[in-house]
């Protein structure tokens, strides 16, 4: 997610965050022209607007397979609407985010926008032991630092389906993109630049022919900058 991000009184990677609530609204026309409306709030990550990463990963992105797809760290839900939206009614979104209030919101957009039967918003102690998932779409969380994202994306990307599992992650060039796909492919996950977009990398990375067996190293190891996204 961005370093632009208006997050100025509290950090949205906060299980409770302590700003007061202000309820707010944003817009998002996706690339087929559908247009999506969505409540914010103060306390979640780009509350005043759509990140632009957000909008680069949903513009390069491939099509949406399933039909289980996880969208981790939804935030208020930009992303797992329309993987749902576009994936059509067979296909189930996890969408998953340590903050409460961004899975409050990430499920009433879900029901606003007509697809609450396929979204399932969740925290991570949430996510089922034995989940498998087809394809992980994230603008995943710089901001919590180097060890945490690694050990997050260890986590996730264990979960892919053996052989025929993609995830598509977006990370500013800025912040290290570029040194996290070669710790990807060093842990044996195969990592491409799908495309740059407005100083943004999207990242596909394939599972493995194996699937995980939790033991990766989730270590600091070199990816780059850890600034605020």
């Amino acid at each position: 997610m961005s370093s632009h991000q208006s997050e100025p009184d509290g950090h949205y990677f906060s299980p409770r965050p302590e700003v007061a609530s202000e309820p707010g609204a944003v817009e998002l026309v996706l690339p087929e022209g559908r247009l999506i409306r969505l409540a914010t709030d103060r306390g979640v990550f780009s509350g005043d607007r759509v990140d632009p990463g957000t909008r680069a990963l949903l513009v390069e992105g491939p099509e949406v397979t399933g039909p289980v797809v996880a969208d981790v760290g939804c935030g208020y839900g930009p992303i797992a609407v329309a993987l749902a939206l576009r994936g059509g009614p067979d296909v189930q979104v996890w969408a998953v985010d340590v903050n409460e209030r961004a899975r409050a919101l990430c499920a009433a957009n879900a029901e606003a926008n007509g697809v609450a039967d396929q979204v399932r918003v969740v925290a991570p102690d949430e996510v089922p032991a034995d989940l498998v998932v087809d394809q992980i779409w994230s603008n995943p969380p710089i901001r919590i630092g180097k060890p945490a994202l690694h050990d997050l994306l260890v986590r996730w990307l264990d979960r892919l389906r053996p052989g025929t599992g993609t995830a598509e992650l977006v990370v500013q060039k800025h912040l290290g993109a570029d040194s996290l796909a070669k710790w990807l492919d060093d842990q044996g996950w195969r990592t491409t630049r799908r495309a740059s977009r407005g100083g943004y990398r999207i990242l596909h990375v394939r599972a493995s022919a194996a699937g995980g067996d939790g033991s990766r190293d989730g270590g600091d190891g070199e990816s780059g900058e850890e600034s605020p996204k």
